[in-house]
């Protein structure tokens, strides 16, 4: 009798189906500031150079991702917004050439139609009200472009807005801390355009002026919880419970210096460790994250020792979930921004094993649902409603 040897096939497993089903969305990865702008293209296999790739994107089953449109404080009136333009332009140019795989999406269902489609939603928010340069004019430009949320501030405060950082060192004079009148018109033009309000990187003065101003619900992009890891970049408690009275959305980080409390110690530890190379950097006056992302890259071992466990991940996922409902978590990786995602979370393909954790943790798939992209899309919905013509 002959016996043929057939190929092994496997079924997919429970958690992979799952993904497949859930419209996956992420609300912050950094790829056309950190290496778009940089000369490399997503539209090519950039693995081990990147996080991100659209081949990756496909694979790791992400439905919507929406791009920070970046620049850091050197960035001032008279070029951060044209800055921001040409990533906005960048962009269009990828999905101009790449029809068959990508989308730029302005509406809920301009989402859902690319979706089924089975492209890649792309959507833009900027990343720093700094890049408006106080000009209300800008900010209707970026929405007219398509960008349809704005982090109030990055790092860097702006005239009408402090941030996380100028709060917590107190190193902000020019203004009251908090949102000024001018700050609470910028959310109201917000809310009346159909601009999400993104209160990552905002100090908590800014968030608790913009929680009782908005008429809509909030997003906060890319931000975990402070009681698992005390950083200024994180929500604390009574922060989660409001984002969820508001109806809004925390979306979570996948830095590991955001998940970890130990990071910090670990971090310093190894930049005392290449002490030479850090004081070299400094003196070349390189931002602190450009500095922390070429050690991670030249020293690979080292690096990936500190990274953060993927339980942690869930673990901020369940506390968000406990204080304010399933409704109000999603994920908001910070890819390309950040130099130590958890361990497994290795680039955008990873992103099944989130779901696979959900579901080990007990997590039902209707939740599950909810958090891989249902609860963005909630909230994106309720801002484009009853809007005002531009």
């Amino acid at each position: 009798m002959l016996l043929v040897s057939l190929p092994l096939v496997l079924a997919a497993q429970p958690y992979q189906k799952l993904h497949e089903k859930a419209i996956v969305v992420d609300t912050h990865n950094d790829v056309l500031s950190s290496a778009t702008m940089h000369g490399l293209n997503f539209e090519t296999d950039l693995k081990g150079k990147t996080h991100s790739d659209l081949a990756r994107f496909r694979k790791g089953g992400v439905d919507v991702q929406v791009f920070s449109i970046f620049c850091d404080d050197s960035y001032g009136v008279g070029s951060a917004f044209r800055r921001a333009n040409q990533e906005i332009d960048s962009l269009y140019a990828i999905a101009g050439r790449n029809p068959d795989k990508m989308q730029i999406v302005t509406t809920p269902e301009g989402l859902e139609g690319a979706v089924r489609r089975h492209k890649l939603a792309a959507m833009m928010g900027v990343e720093g009200g700094h890049m408006i340069e106080d000009n209300l004019e800008y900010l209707d430009s970026f929405y007219r472009r398509g960008v349809r949320y704005m982090t109030l501030t990055w790092n860097n405060s702006t005239s009408w807005a402090t941030s996380a950082a100028d709060e917590t060192n107190r190193t902000f004079t020019v203004t009251p801390y908090g949102l000024t009148e001018r700050g609470k018109a910028i959310v109201r033009h917000m809310n009346g355009i159909g601009m999400l309000v993104d209160l990552s990187h905002v100090g908590e003065r800014t968030f608790w002026d913009a929680i009782h101003t908005t008429t809509k619900p909030v997003l906060v992009s890319h931000s975990s919880a402070y009681a698992l890891c005390p950083v200024p970049r994180n929500l604390k408690d009574d922060q989660i419970r409001a984002v969820g009275e508001n109806g809004g959305v925390i979306m979570v980080n996948f830095y590991s210096g955001f998940l970890d409390s130990t990071y910090g110690r670990k971090l310093q530890a190894f930049l005392t460790r290449h002490k030479p190379e850090l004081d070299s950097m400094a003196a070349a006056k390189a931002p602190g994250y450009a500095v922390n992302e070429f050690l991670s890259k030249k020293y690979p071992e080292e690096a990936d020792s500190l990274r953060a466990p993927l339980s942690l991940l869930i673990d901020h996922i369940d506390h968000i979930v406990k204080l304010a409902g399933v409704d109000h978590v999603g994920l908001g990786s910070d890819f390309d921004g950040i130099e130590s995602p958890p361990r497994g979370l290795d680039d955008v393909t990873t992103y099944p094993l989130i779901t696979k954790e959900l579901m080990r943790r007990g997590y039902s798939s209707t939740d599950i649902i909810k958090v891989l992209g249902g609860n963005f899309i909630r909230v994106y919905k309720a801002n484009a409603i009853n809007l005002r013509p531009l």
